[in-house]
């Protein structure tokens, strides 16, 4: 069989990355770079860290809105809340920073051969903070041109 080859590769020095990218030149897409499918998460840590998740990132730190009467039965899709936690100096800061790191990392996932990039948003319970948080990174992925798709897993669990 082996005289009839018409390539011999020898994989015993090989990482299974390397061996992608060479069967990938080889017979698929040879000289494009496939981005990652994107899927953005909210969630509750009391609930626990969605299983999937390539990258989590801990919103705890932000004002809570569960602790403003008006807002404690809405949650992160409401304007109300959105507004609330826009007015935080700190969630500014943050969406600034985690859109520059995304902007770094999400070329990076793609050119090491990732399919897809799950990435997690979680505050205590899953209902204000990061649903929130998680909306806006999905818009500012948008905004790029990128498709992305939003779960929002523990919005309603009490």
């Amino acid at each position: 069989i082996r005289r009839l080859a018409d390539d011999i590769l020898d994989t015993s020095d090989l990482t299974v990355h390397q061996l992608r990218r060479y069967l990938l030149e080889k017979f698929g897409e040879s000289g494009r770079q496939r981005l990652p499918s994107l899927n953005v998460v909210s969630f509750g840590f009391k609930f626990g860290i969605p299983l999937d998740a390539d990258l989590v990132f801990d919103v705890r730190f932000l004002p809570n809105p569960y602790f403003e009467r008006n807002l404690r039965h809405r949650d992160g899709n409401d304007p109300k809340v959105e507004k609330f936690l826009l007015k935080q100096k700190e969630t500014g800061e943050f969406l600034e920073r985690i859109y520059s790191l995304l902007t770094y990392l999400i070329p990076q996932y793609a050119a090491e051969g990732k399919n897809y990039l799950t990435i997690a948003i979680g505050c205590t319970g899953g209902r204000h903070r990061s649903v929130m948080v998680a909306n806006a990174i999905a818009g500012n992925i948008k905004k790029q041109g990128r498709a992305v798709k939003v779960l929002h897993r523990d919005v309603e669990n009490e």
